[in-house]
């Protein structure tokens, strides 16, 4: 893990200390390549790489078997074999998307991650997870397969419109939730300023992430289950909003907003707790409640594809203060409908 300004033009030679190998894939989106993708190709070449850039559409739509098919196929007819490797050049979709290509193809090969975007940057594309979406729910489909190297140039941060960026703090906000209650002070006094304190944003929710998944880095004792807290709602919002109407930190900010509201039914979360929780994703222009109109029954029926509901069981992180959370097994679909319904 790198992270700091100007990597990417250090690209070709900070890759080449990693991999001994010649053949790559770098898998981008429409939206990244024309900012990042040629410097990185000759970069690259320049050091006696032979890259083969592959772009996709922009957006959570493109994170599909069938997208990861034809990546797989543009590679087989570059040439690259199982001495090659993948670069995922963009944010978490194509981290997403890039990863689970290098753990499927040729029974898997290296992956490095450069993500574009603070969210990926903090928590994407740390822990390993990769996988692709079904027509029912997001990432049902995927592998644990680890970067071999990540790089986080904060520089690429600049081209980022506010919104998006924004977005990247409702990770940030989680991990303060589950694990740090000094950093969620320190964010309610943030200022967007100078390079070295978003470095040392980024670096401990780096080190928060990584904490947890190497307790359980296969998700099988509930360790690193904590990571998902407001995520059962999160991702069921996006589902219904057909992947367009909210950013996935927007759409897990609400999901936040509603396990906090849960919290305090099932784990004693003080009221006033939840109240600094919020006003806090509201600080930094996040989502914390819903349009009227926005159909709150499709987000329920969206539920039942989760991934965290196991035997029709709920496994929900609620958290009883700032700065700690844990799995509970009392919380009903009752509890979870009257969240969403008073969003």
């Amino acid at each position: 893990m790198l992270i700091g300004k100007g990597l990417l033009k250090r690209l070709g030679a900070i890759v080449r200390k990693q991999l001994p190998r010649n053949a790559c894939a770098i898998v981008t989106d429409s939206n990244v390549a024309p900012l990042f993708a040629d410097r990185d190709n000759k970069s690259l070449i320049s050091t006696g790489f032979r890259p083969t850039l592959i772009t996709i559409p922009a957006g959570e739509k493109s994170k599909t078997l069938e997208q990861a098919e034809a990546i797989c196929d543009q590679m087989i007819s570059a040439g690259l074999d199982r001495q090659s490797f993948v670069i995922g050049l963009g944010g978490g979709v194509i981290g997403d998307i890039s990863g689970f290509v290098a753990a499927i193809y040729h029974r898997g090969i290296p992956h490095v991650q450069i993500p574009t975007t603070l969210l990926a940057m903090v928590d994407s594309s740390i822990g390993g997870k990769t996988g692709v979406n079904t027509r029912d729910g997001k990432n049902l489909i995927g592998a644990v397969h680890h970067p071999t190297l990540v790089i986080d140039d904060i520089d690429l941060l600049k081209t980022l419109p506010r919104r998006e960026f924004n977005q990247g703090f409702a990770e940030i906000i989680k991990h303060a939730v589950i694990a740090d209650a000094k950093m969620l002070r320190m964010l309610q006094s943030w200022q967007a300023g100078e390079a070295p304190a978003l470095q040392r944003l980024i670096k401990r929710n780096i080190e928060i992430k990584s904490k947890i998944v190497a307790k359980d880095e296969r998700d099988r004792t509930g360790q690193r289950a904590l990571l998902n807290f407001g995520h059962t709602v999160g991702h069921a919002i996006e589902r219904a909003g057909g992947y367009r109407k909210f950013l996935h930190g927007e759409a897990l900010s609400l999901g936040i907003v509603c396990a906090c509201a849960i919290s305090i039914k099932r784990a004693g979360l003080p009221p006033e707790q939840r109240d600094a929780i919020v006003r806090l994703l509201a600080r930094f222009e996040l989502s914390t409640c819903l349009p009227k109109n926005f159909p709150r029954k499709k987000i329920f029926d969206a539920l039942k594809f989760d991934k965290k509901f196991e035997g029709g069981k709920v496994r929900f992180v609620v958290t009883p203060k700032i700065g700690s959370a844990r799995l509970s097994k009392d919380v009903t679909l009752d509890d979870i409908r009257d969240a969403i319904e008073a969003l």
